[in-house]
């Protein structure tokens, strides 16, 4: 067992990249806003309403972007907590554009978090002249608030005219994509390495149509800090986690970590190092129209690269020489 730190500023943290801490915002906010309505400070709501009607579709094109948020000293202790950090192992030329696969999802990826919607392990000294933006599910920037939150840090939506509009805009853009989805938000348990990727095959067509790079990442510990309970897919509490996810997006995971106390059990990380290695792009052609067989060729490439990745640095990063990477 680690010696745990001190987790003096990581509850706060946690609910700031915690997707149901967001609904909850949202259903605080929501009578709220309606309250006001009817007070002094009417001029408010109305305001904001009439600014998110004309700010609609920013989160598509391109989002926007605060260093001021991306810089919070909040972040550095998330980055400490762990710690957190990022391996380059090749350049990115700011003249290209990329398309980068984030793996494994884990629960909340924190290290995918921390690396590219923060400054936090120095992403732009790192890879100088490089704009990152990680997607996320498109329906949060539906909740008011939440989605300048997102924004502010360089997150983008997921959906497809979002990252269409990052990888046909100027250069230098590099857009993540957390591949296997909320589903291996399911496959997050201590000691394995399993990643769906087998038949997601969308973005290396998407990667085609632009041109761009596609750049494999893989980050060790990720899968590590929390204790997932999992459950049979016959069982009731299976089925509900399902229909969660009909619902809100995503897998209703019942998880546990450690607490306040040493020893003791809680809904805090274990502080274990998250290291995020970044591979080698890999060169794309410019196809318009890329057929099948054209995107099965690129994407049996990168899913070879991202393997010679990961067992390139496994051992470094606290996985045995036995370990093996699984695609499901």
């Amino acid at each position: 067992m680690p010696c745990f730190k001190q987790p003096k500023h990581f509850q706060s943290l946690v609910l700031l990249h915690w997707p149901l801490s967001y609904i909850a915002i949202f259903w605080i906010l929501q009578p709220l806003v309606i309250y006001l309505l009817f007070t002094s400070w009417w001029l408010l709501p109305v305001l904001y309403s009439a600014w998110l009607l004309l700010d609609w579709k920013t989160p598509e094109q391109g989002g926007r972007r605060s260093a001021w948020v991306r810089n919070w000293r909040a972040w550095t202790h998330m980055r400490d907590y762990f710690p957190i950090s990022i391996l380059k192992t090749k350049d990115l030329s700011p003249e290209r554009n990329y398309l980068m696969g984030v793996h494994p999802h884990g629960l909340f990826t924190f290290g995918a978090f921390c690396n590219f919607c923060t400054e936090a392990t120095g992403f732009s000294k790192i890879f100088p002249g490089i704009t990152p933006h990680l997607a996320t599910l498109s329906w949060f920037f539906k909740i008011p608030f939440i989605r300048d939150y997102l924004m502010a840090k360089g997150v983008c939506s997921v959906s497809q005219p979002a990252i269409d509009y990052l990888l046909s805009h100027g250069t230098g853009n590099l857009v993540g994509i957390v591949v296997g989805g909320v589903g291996e938000a399911l496959q997050s348990v201590p000691n394995t390495t399993t990643l769906i990727l087998q038949k997601r095959k969308g973005f290396v067509r998407t990667a085609l149509q632009h041109g761009a790079h596609l750049v494999p990442t893989f980050t060790f510990g990720e899968t590590e800090v929390y204790n997932q309970v999992l459950f049979h897919k016959d069982s009731c509490m299976y089925k509900f986690q399902s229909y969660f996810r009909q619902i809100f997006g995503f897998y209703f995971c019942v998880f546990y970590g450690r607490g306040f106390r040493q020893g003791s059990t809680g809904l805090l990380p274990y502080p274990l190092p998250i290291v995020t290695v970044v591979g080698e792009p890999l060169p794309l052609p410019k196809i318009e129209k890329p057929s099948q067989e054209m995107v099965d060729k690129y994407h049996a490439l990168y899913m070879d690269a991202l393997h010679k990745l990961f067992d390139q640095h496994k051992t470094q990063y606290g996985c045995l020489e036995t370990q093996k990477l699984f695609f499901l």
